[in-house]
């Protein structure tokens, strides 16, 4: 492939793990081991690339209106993946960022997650966020409730609010807003991922079901990218 402009920061909302094990005719659980599998080939994708974030979404605040069983096996998921891959993250110099709120999560998956936090919190190659239990106006909610605490404690008149102050209560503090927002599986919504940092991201959705989108699919969607005209309002 030639030289691409690549996105500082890439979000993709793997999307289509039940429909692929129905195709099949095999149980829900097994799309979203399919899925798990395709992570890795994408985090290493994005290292080699140079792009600075890479965000993932696991698992929403709506995702707990799912059968019991299917909620459990993405957290076993989640463990394994944690477990088995913590010390790649760290030898390869990626570091790991959450989004959403850890603290509803398992116990035991709140301590792996503490465990590959603190093993990669002084890389510095690429980010990898992982949103867990998150939703988009959730986490905006969280950042103006902290945003007013900050405020009030500091004695600030609101009218003096600017967008830094906001941002840095975000789960994404410090990082580049979104470029690329990637949705496979042939739907074509946000379902409530980084609605604040999205809000002037390019778009590329894709037919292709999360387990089967590979490394060229990525590639196609980057070079994509690469072509388009960004103007952020202007001409």
């Amino acid at each position: 492939m030639d030289t691409i402009n690549v996105p500082r920061h890439v979000a993709i909302i793997m999307d289509g793990n039940g429909r692929w094990a129905k195709k099949r005719k095999l149980p829900r659980s097994f799309g979203h081991k399919a899925g798990a599998s395709r992570v890795q080939e994408i985090i290493e994708t994005s290292g080699n690339m140079g792009i600075e974030v890479l965000s993932l979404y696991a698992f929403s605040t709506e995702n707990w209106k799912r059968p019991e069983k299917e909620v459990e096996n993405i957290m076993g998921l989640l463990r394994h993946y944690l477990k088995n891959n913590s010390n790649d993250l760290r030898d390869n110099g990626i570091r790991l960022n959450i989004l959403g709120k850890i603290e509803d999560l398992p116990l035991d998956l709140q301590e792996e997650l503490k465990i590959a936090l603190s093993k990669t919190e002084n890389n510095d190659k690429m980010i990898l966020n992982i949103a867990l239990n998150y939703g988009g106006q959730d986490e905006i909610l969280r950042a103006c409730q902290k945003t007013m605490e900050d405020f009030l404690q500091q004695g600030k008149d609101p009218s003096s609010l600017e967008a830094e102050d906001f941002e840095k209560n975000l789960d994404t503090q410090g990082q580049p807003m979104v470029d690329l927002l990637i949705r496979p599986s042939g739907e074509f919504r946000l379902s409530n991922f980084l609605l604040y940092q999205c809000a002037y991201a390019e778009f590329w959705f894709s037919d292709i079901l999360w387990p089967d989108f590979s490394k060229e699919e990525y590639l196609k969607a980057l070079e994509d990218f690469s072509k388009r005209q960004r103007r952020f309002g202007g001409i």
